[in-house]
């Protein structure tokens, strides 16, 4: 079996080896991970493949988070499976039902960083890149830290509590 989707100007192929699952998104946890209920009954903590969100408790965390619920929160859609992370989370591209995929979706509306230590796709650098020129979502501040910044100085036993004027 081979299926072709559209998605605006992409072109995803997929053979009878993709690894579909559907199910319907009934929590989302932050600008990049969700949790699908799967048609057995079993829910999956899906991270989204190709994007880093706002931590919690950095500029844009909630509007990343309420983002992407207005995006997929109580719809069906279909996730191609990647891989699973030390976390157990099972690491997808989402798509909606008219096609869209939701890392994309985030990366064009500014709500996240293409997440190019893990991911090297040359369309989500672009949508990156584009969101940033424009002035959307994160890219408003003059100088948003990623993430994997943050993430990295609360490893290091640091508390980045008062490190941001949160504008949410």
């Amino acid at each position: 079996m081979l299926l072709i989707l559209l998605a605006n100007s992409s072109c995803f192929v997929f053979t009878s080896q993709t690894n579909f699952v559907s199910g319907q998104v009934i929590k989302v946890i932050d600008g990049d991970t969700y949790d699908l209920l799967l048609k057995d009954k079993t829910t999956i903590r899906v991270r989204m493949d190709g994007i880093d969100a706002p931590e919690s408790g950095m500029p844009y965390a909630k509007k990343a988070t309420q983002y992407l619920g207005d995006l997929c929160k109580n719809q069906t859609i279909k996730i191609v499976k990647n891989n699973v992370d030390r976390y157990g989370r099972t690491i997808s591209y989402s798509y909606l039902k008219d096609g869209r995929e939701l890392s994309r979706e985030m990366l064009k509306a500014g709500y996240a960083w293409h997440y190019k230590e893990y991911n090297s796709d040359p369309e989500l650098a672009a949508l990156e890149e584009k969101a940033r020129q424009a002035k959307r979502g994160l890219w408003k501040d003059k100088n948003p830290m990623a993430p994997w910044e943050i993430r990295k100085i609360r490893r290091q036993g640091i508390s980045t509590k008062d490190m941001f004027e949160t504008n949410e």
